[in-house]
């Protein structure tokens, strides 16, 4: 399963990306996860849901360029929740 996920990655996304780059990306899930957390204190749904889905992508691509596998396994299974949350938010407009 991890050859499969890893693929789909290498597929869509750089193997490789600069250190300022990476950087970027982490300032930025930083930033996500600060505002996702503000969110949930002030009960702002379905703001968290959308500010999660991105931090997580962005972690899972990390981990996956430092083969961190299980940092990417758990950054995945929240993506997976996330996106059903939005889906059946969308759905339920």
């Amino acid at each position: 399963m991890d050859g499969l996920v890893n693929s789909f990655f290498r597929l869509l996304l750089p193997s490789k990306i600069s250190v300022k780059t990476e950087k970027l990306l982490k300032n930025i899930t930083l930033l996500l996860g600060l505002l996702s957390a503000i969110a949930i204190i002030f009960d702002w749904y379905p703001l968290t849901m959308f500010l999660s889905f991105p931090f997580c992508l962005i972690w899972i691509y990390c981990a996956w360029l430092r083969t961190e596998p299980q940092l990417k396994w758990v950054n995945l299974i929240f993506l997976f929740i996330y996106s059903y949350g939005i889906g059946r938010y969308f759905l339920n407009l």
